[in-house]
């Protein structure tokens, strides 16, 4: 006589590994998720002080640089110097704008996303 040693686990251990599965799954994203947002928050951060930094010392060193190339026209044709630099300024500030733009779509928390997005794929290859 033979014995078979081979047996199937039953519908209560298939459930057990299946929800232990998940858990784990959801686990391993909540700590990317987690990771990520630390990442951004750092990142924000420095974002802000060292645009901080760039605006203040920019706006001194602009200010004090246009009052002296002013200064040094003839006083009848300030006036058109100073419209001069406002046009300047003006051009300077549109292209920061579209600097900011396109930093501000750079999508947060993309890695998770992006699991998300496999997990998703792979549970609707199973059915």
């Amino acid at each position: 006589m033979s014995e078979n040693n081979h047996h199937t686990p039953g519908l209560a251990a298939l459930t057990k590994k299946i929800i232990q599965t998940g858990l784990g799954a959801l686990g391993n994203r909540g700590e990317l998720f987690a990771l990520e947002w630390q990442e951004e928050k750092r990142r924000l951060v420095v974002l802000l002080l060292w645009g901080s930094a760039f605006l203040l010392l920019g706006i001194l060193t602009i200010v004090l640089l246009t009052g002296i190339v002013i200064f040094l026209f003839p006083p009848d044709q300030r006036i058109y110097a100073a419209a001069g630099f406002i046009v300047l300024y003006l051009l300077g500030s549109i292209a920061a704008l579209f600097m900011v733009k396109s930093l501000l779509k750079q999508e947060p928390f993309s890695e998770s996303i992006e699991q998300v997005k496999k997990d998703r794929v792979w549970v609707e290859s199973l059915r």
